[in-house]
């Protein structure tokens, strides 16, 4: 290998790493705006069904008519972890009838979860093999999707949240009177 190519592959590993830097500086800042991102053309939202920490099957077809926020997260993930309480506070700012919160845990088996989030009233379902995450534009851990009334993707938020945050709130009841 020349010295010319090591040093271009050596400039472009160090451009890659402070981009990485840069990102990882910028997450918590970004986490504290409250956005959430338009996703392209609304497609319908990829099938999900998964077992909830009980074994039982939800469909995300069975909320149709309400807006969905679903959350893919880890117990290992300390984004995750730090928004995990956001979930259940926005969502006892809707009516059930208006969201639901299903926090799709991926990876992980059920003891794993529990001793992470106790007695929570989010519904959490289980991707023990990460098929569902497959299936949907997922970027990383914490993704979360708002699925609209019709079962489309409207917004996405990649990387942490507080979902109770007033500006995500206010977007949230906006789609709601929107669709």
């Amino acid at each position: 290998m020349s010295p010319v190519l090591r040093s271009t592959e050596r400039r472009r590993a160090l451009v890659r790493l402070a981009g990485l830097g840069c990102l990882l500086a910028a997450g918590p800042l970004a986490a504290q705006g409250g956005t959430l991102t338009p996703v392209p053309d609304t497609p319908a939202a990829p099938p999900l069904v998964l077992p909830d920490s009980d074994g039982k099957p939800v469909d995300l077809a069975a909320y149709r008519g309400r807006l969905v926020l679903v959350n893919f997260w880890a117990t290992w993930c300390p984004p995750c972890r730090r928004e995990f309480p956001s979930l259940s506070r926005v969502q006892k700012l809707f009516r059930p009838a208006e969201l639901a919160v299903l926090a799709v845990n991926v990876g992980e088996d059920a003891e794993t979860i529990f001793s992470f989030t106790g007695a929570s009233d989010v519904a959490v379902l289980l991707d023990r093999d990460s098929t569902a995450m497959r299936r949907w534009p997922v970027k990383g851990l914490p993704t979360t999707f708002i699925v609209d009334r019709q079962g489309r993707l409207a917004l996405r938020a990649v990387g942490g949240r507080e979902f109770d945050d007033p500006a995500i709130v206010a977007r949230l009841r906006a789609l709601l009177k929107n669709t």
